[in-house]
């Protein structure tokens, strides 16, 4: 056995010292799945294609006798990439708000990102509003006033035009390419102004986290401080994978922020520039999740119907004491469930839903309310620090 391992050892190390490797059965076995010579029966392996085969990224540098892992070298090239589409913005918290002063020093800050040449940026909703005279400082150092705004708090995302040409936008990555381990960069204008383009680094965490929002949330444990809001999250292509909204603050708890990824961000940015507005369907129901979904266990539970809030489902038949499954034939456990489903509709469409009403399954016809004409929808489940 110590033979055996002892050959081993030599393959091995002949292999990344680049010289050759007698051509025997396991030295083929060990040089197969890579770029491999045979010359006179003997073979030849480079260092970098053997640490790649065993899962390596990477280049071996034979001066140096080390191996660069492309990663971490990936990341400065990363910040230089996507910060030319990363944007500073401050401005004045409104007077009329609980704890503002009219300290000329009182300012409010954020970031936001470049999303079209001609001006056109992605904040937080909760950077923009009740902020006045807001400025966006790109990084080349030009200041810009705001000259449009629209904002939705519900999915905590504004947008904002500036009167400004030939700027870089982003490039957004898909969301089904985003996975949890991957590691990424948030940048942004953390705790003062002078600290514009900041960057940390970290992995995601976690996908589709339902943490006191509308939408499922991309949880992160890269540092995201007051001021990194509406800032991205990208990975090491240098594609934004979500922009950074909030995170939880409390003794004890410590690298835990959260971003909206890209398929609700470009939902929202999509329906602003269609109606200059959202049109958010709604099933114009009250909803009561069940103790598991409450406390996040895994659940197949329904959602109980407390209140009927709309026209529409009164006329669908829908009382208070029902029960939901299924939305077009779609399980669902929460109201952040229904409320991803809900992306794909607008008001006035029409939807199946499987319920239980009186000990009966039944189906019910919904039209789709518009969200705007109905209030308490919502349940706050966890208690979230969103000062940023």
């Amino acid at each position: 056995m110590r033979s055996l391992e002892k050959k081993c050892m030599a393959v091995c190390m002949a292999a990344v010292l680049g010289v050759s490797v007698a051509s025997t059965a396991g030295a083929a076995e060990q040089a197969a799945g890579m770029k491999a010579k045979v010359v006179d029966g003997q073979v030849y392996v480079s260092a970098a294609d053997l640490v790649k085969s065993m899962g390596g990224n990477g280049q071996y540098d034979a001066k140096t006798g080390t191996y660069q892992y492309k990663g971490n070298e990936a990341i400065p090239k990363v910040i230089e990439k996507v910060s030319p589409s990363v944007v500073g913005i401050i401005g004045k918290a409104d007077a009329g708000q609980e704890g503002v002063t009219t300290d000329r020093y009182n300012l409010a800050h954020g970031t936001g990102v470049i999303i079209r040449s001609n001006g056109w940026i992605v904040t937080n909703a909760h950077v923009m509003d009740g902020l006045s005279n807001a400025l966006v400082v790109t990084t080349d150092g030009n200041t810009y006033k705001i000259t449009k705004k629209y904002s939705d708090p519900l999915s905590d995302l504004a947008l904002i035009k500036i009167n400004a040409k030939s700027l870089k936008p982003a490039t957004f990555a898909k969301a089904s390419q985003t996975s949890v381990g991957e590691t990424v960069v948030a940048i942004g204008t953390p705790i003062s102004f002078s600290l514009r383009n900041s960057a940390t680094v970290g992995v995601i965490s976690g996908l589709n986290r339902g943490v006191e929002a509308t939408y499922r949330l991309i949880q992160t444990d890269t540092a995201i401080n007051p001021g990194n809001s509406g800032g991205p999250l990208v990975n090491l292509k240098g594609e934004v994978v979500g922009i950074n909204s909030m995170k939880f603050s409390a003794v004890g708890v410590e690298n835990m922020g959260f971003s909206i990824p890209v398929d609700t961000v470009q939902y929202i940015i999509n329906q602003f520039f269609e109606y200059g507005k959202i049109k958010r369907a709604s099933l114009g129901l009250q909803l009561e999740e069940s103790w598991s979904a409450i406390v996040g266990l895994p659940t197949d539970d329904p959602l109980t119907i407390t209140g009927v809030l709309s026209s529409e489902a009164k006329k669908a038949k829908i009382q208070e004491g029902d029960v939901l499954y299924s939305i077009a034939g779609t399980r669902v456990s929460s109201v952040v469930d229904i409320n991803e489903l809900l992306k794909k509709y607008v008001p006035g469409q029409k939807v199946k839903l499987l319920m239980q009403s009186d000990g009966d399954i039944v189906t019910r016809t919904l039209v789709l309310a518009d969200r705007a004409d109905i209030q308490d929808e919502d349940t706050e489940l966890f208690p979230v620090d969103e000062e940023q």
